[in-house]
């Protein structure tokens, strides 16, 4: 029989990463020795991700660098599923390599997993930073 498949949200990631709260820090450990163990899947996505980004940077004041640091921790934990974990690799990747924002990293990510290379943007300086992207603006594209 497999595993059952259940979902780890962004609470679980930041008492863990964060120890802020060490009772609840000790019991998301426990649940991933569970998961590294087969007894289940955990398994999160994107959206997941991305609040945990927001709240290292906002909440915890986190720099980039150990905002990714983090996230990379997530992608590599045992029994730990992330949908489109290679989409979110190159989103952290980017997010802090080229210093642009979380979702437009993101955004940039998801169009090249899906072999699009145009997108049309107000915010031209963050996705001009990304190799492969063909940035228009509305009312410039003569």
């Amino acid at each position: 029989m497999k595993p059952e498949r259940v979902l780890a949200d962004t609470n679980l990631f930041l008492r863990y990463l964060t120890n802020d709260v060490p009772e609840q820090a000790d019991a998301v450990e426990q649940l991933l020795r569970r998961a590294a163990a087969g007894e289940m899947v955990l398994v999160t996505n994107s959206l997941v991700i991305a609040e945990i980004v927001w709240a290292l940077e906002s909440f915890y004041q986190l720099p980039r660098d150990d905002v990714k640091d983090k996230v990379l921790a997530i992608l590599n934990t045992p029994g730990l599923e992330v949908v489109d974990g290679d989409m979110v690799l190159r989103a952290i990747t980017w997010y802090a390599e080229k210093n642009v924002d979380w979702i437009d990293a993101h955004n940039a990510a998801w169009l090249l997993t899906r072999q699009m290379r145009t997108v049309y943007t107000f915010d031209h300086k963050h996705f001009a930073r990304f190799e492969g992207i063909t940035v228009k603006v509305p009312g410039e594209e003569g």
